[in-house]
C-alpha cells in the first residue's frame, strides 16, 4: 500500500469512528460515545484535532440532557488543535462554542431560566453577535441555517424576543431542504411551540409530529422523548388529560433510564402541572398571524448531512 492510499484509509477509519460516535451520542450513549472517541488514535495532527471536535459535540449531548459539565474541558483541548482543522472545522467549532455558551445562559446554577432577567447584557449581546458573524461567513446553506437557528433561540430564550424569533426559525426551516433532517426537526419544533402560544394546536401538531418523526429518523432518542413531551402539552390543551399524563409517565421513565435527567425533570414537572412551553413571565406569545405559514415537506426523502460538528 502507497503512502497516498495509507492515507486516504485512515481519513476513512476516521470518518466512521465519527460517525459512529455521533449516532452514539444522538442516542444517548455518551459515555460510550466519548470512550470510542477517546480509544481512536490517528497518525495525522488533523484526524486528531477532528477527533477532538467530535470529543466536543458529544459532550454537550451529554450536558443537555444529562447534566454531565463535560464541555469545557473538551472546548479547551478542541480549541488547542484548532489550526490543525480545516475552515469548515473551524467554522464548525465557533459554532460548539457558541452552543455551550447558549447552554450557559440557560442552565444558570442548576436551574433553567429563561429570559434576559437576572444575566449580564453584555454577555448575551456577545452570543447575539457571535451567532451573526457565524450566519455571515457559514460555508454553506445549511451550516447557515444552523447559526440562523440559534439565532432564533436567542430571541426566544434569551431575550424572550418571541416576535423576533419564528423569522430565523422559518429560514433555518428553509435551509433544512438542502438535506438536513436535525435542521429541520428543530426549526418544526420552536414554530411549533410558537403556533400552540397561539392558540393554534392543529398546526402545532402538524409541525411537531413531524418534528417527532424527523427526530426518530435521525436516531435521536434523547431527542425525540423531549419532542414527545411537547405532544403531552398539547394533549392536554385539547383536553386529552388522562392521554397526556400517560405519556408524560412514560417520556419521565425512558428518561430516567437513559439518564436525560433535563427531561425526566421536565416530565415530572408537567405532571405536577407545570407548562415547559410556557413563555417567561411579562412576556406574551405571538399571535397566529405573525407565524410562517404550514410547513410542506419537500418531496422524496430528506438525508442528514453529515458536517462533524453540526447540533442535535
Amino acid at each position: 500500500m502507497t503512502h497516498t492510499e495509507m492515507g486516504k484509509s485512515s481519513r476513512v477509519l476516521v470518518d466512521e469512528v465519527i460517525a459512529a460516535a455521533l449516532e452514539l451520542a444522538r442516542g444517548g450513549r455518551w459515555r460510550r460515545a466519548a470512550g470510542l472517541l477517546d480509544a481512536t488514535a490517528p497518525g495525522d495532527e488533523e484526524s486528531r484535532a477532528r477527533i477532538a471536535l467530535a470529543a466536543v459535540e458529544v459532550a454537550l449531548e451529554s450536558d443537555w440532557f444529562g447534566g454531565s459539565g463535560l464541555t469545557g474541558k473538551r472546548l479547551a483541548s478542541a480549541e488547542e488543535v484548532a489550526a490543525d482543522l480545516d475552515s469548515d472545522g473551524r467554522w464548525d467549532l465557533a459554532f460548539l462554542r457558541l452552543r455551550h455558551d447558549y447552554a450557559g445562559q440557560i442552565f444558570v446554577g442548576g436551574s433553567f431560566r429563561l429570559g434576559p432577567e437576572g444575566k449580564d447584557a453584555q454577555e448575551l449581546a456577545g452570543v447575539r453577535r457571535r451567532a451573526v458573524s457565524l450566519r455571515e461567513r457559514a460555508p454553506d446553506a445549511v451550516r447557515a441555517g444552523w447559526a440562523e437557528m440559534y439565532l432564533g433561540l436567542i430571541a426566544d430564550n434569551l431575550y424572550a424576543e418571541r416576535d423576533v424569533a419564528p423569522a430565523h426559525y422559518a429560514a433555518a426551516l428553509h435551509a433544512a431542504e438542502h438535506g438536513d433532517d436535525r435542521l429541520a426537526r428543530e426549526a418544526l419544533r420552536h414554530l411549533g411551540d410558537h403556533d400552540h402560544d397561539a392558540g393554534d394546536p392543529v398546526r402545532a401538531r402538524e409541525r411537531w409530529e413531524r418534528a417527532t418523526e424527523l427526530g426518530a429518523r435521525a436516531g435521536l432518542v434523547p431527542g425525540t422523548l423531549s419532542q414527545q413531551m411537547l405532544l403531552a402539552v398539547l394533549a392536554r390543551t385539547t383536553g386529552d388529560a388522562a392521554g397526556a399524563e400517560a405519556l408524560a409517565r412514560e417520556v419521565a421513565r425512558w428518561a430516567g433510564a437513559l439518564g436525560a435527567v433535563h427531561i425526566e425533570a421536565q416530565a415530572r414537572a408537567f405532571l405536577s402541572g407545570a407548562d415547559p412551553t410556557a413563555p417567561p413571565a411579562g412576556h406574551a406569545p405571538s399571535t397566529a398571524s405573525d407565524l410562517p405559514p404550514r410547513y410542506e415537506p419537500p418531496s422524496g426523502t430528506a438525508t442528514e448531512v453529515h458536517m462533524g460538528s453540526i447540533p442535535r
